[in-house]
């Protein structure tokens, strides 16, 4: 980086270390094929200023999700080279809003030389000037959200908060629920998230998140406190047993299409509202905050 571009650049900085990730990183034939520990350091360039003032997460970048996107490409990227997985964590790092710059430290903690050495890295500093966004726009994702045990507002703003750049929500609607009886009504939404995931890791967020929403699997149809089902990926079509995108059933279910129309109506099929019946799901406005 050069002397102007360093004085442009903000200097207060995020700092996220030690970040260890297991994944397949490597030239060699046995690193192809059995993952290892990969340490990722990040520094990012931030003006928090904002946040000083206001004491506002939206006034800087939540390191949490910065976390989990860069842990979820490592995971993914099944790279060469430590410079190529280097940059694909700098370039998901700078895709987050008021970050201007990002040193990425990649470190391979059992390299496979024949020396005796502790371990060997990759350093980058990046801009966002760096890139050109054009050269690859994010996905546009939509997810279903539900609720019907405990706080279910609650549940359904913790959905929102961790699953990143929500571009657009619907109401929310009180639904009747399907399945086994002596369960409460759902609250049920639907979000537009613009995100840099393939399919699956998004899946894998989607999970994480009903996770600690402590989400139990019991019962077929049974009460739970979040789904997060994702419907739709950009225009992406995948059927097989991990994932199935659009998410069967859709044209089906009420619940589903009265949110979904209120933020991609394109989405709906023509004449929904009029085919399925109108009893059991009721808006109730806004999610609450």
């Amino acid at each position: 980086m050069n002397s102007e571009a360093l004085r442009a650049a903000p200097t207060d900085r995020i700092e996220i270390s030690n970040l260890v990730v297991t994944a397949i990183v490597g030239a060699l034939p046995h690193e192809r094929e059995l993952a290892q520990p990969i340490r990722v350091d990040l520094s990012l360039h931030v003006d928090v200023g904002d946040a000083g003032r206001t004491d506002d997460l939206s006034d800087t970048a939540n390191y949490g999700e910065v976390a989990v996107c860069v842990a979820d490409a490592v995971r993914e990227s099944k790279d060469v080279l430590l410079e190529r997985l280097a940059e694909r964590i700098a370039e998901v790092v700078l895709a987050f809003d008021r970050v201007e710059g990002v040193d990425v430290t990649v470190t391979k903690v059992r390299p496979p030389i024949a020396e005796q050495v502790e371990s060997t890295a990759v350093r980058i500093v990046r801009r966002r000037a760096d890139f050109e966004q054009a050269t690859r726009d994010p996905h546009t994702a939509i997810v279903a959200l539900g609720s019907n045990l405990g706080d279910r507002d609650g549940y359904l703003r913790l959905a929102v908060s961790r699953l990143g750049d929500v571009v657009a929500m619907s109401q929310v609607f009180e639904t009747d629920p399907m399945g086994p009886e002596g369960q409460g009504a759902y609250l049920n939404m639907v979000v537009v998230v613009r995100t840099w995931l393939d399919p699956y890791a998004l899946l894998r967020r989607c999970q994480r998140i009903e996770s600690e929403a402590m989400r139990q699997r019991l019962v077929r149809w049974g009460p739970r406190t979040l789904d997060v089902d994702l419907l739709f990926f950009d225009d992406v079509t995948i059927d097989d047993p991990d994932l199935t995108v659009p998410h069967p059933g859709i044209g089906e279910r009420r619940f589903v299409l009265a949110p979904l129309s209120e933020v991609a109506a394109e989405r709906c099929p023509p004449g929904w509202d009029e085919r399925l019946p109108p009893s059991g799901v009721h808006p109730r406005g806004p999610l609450s905050v």
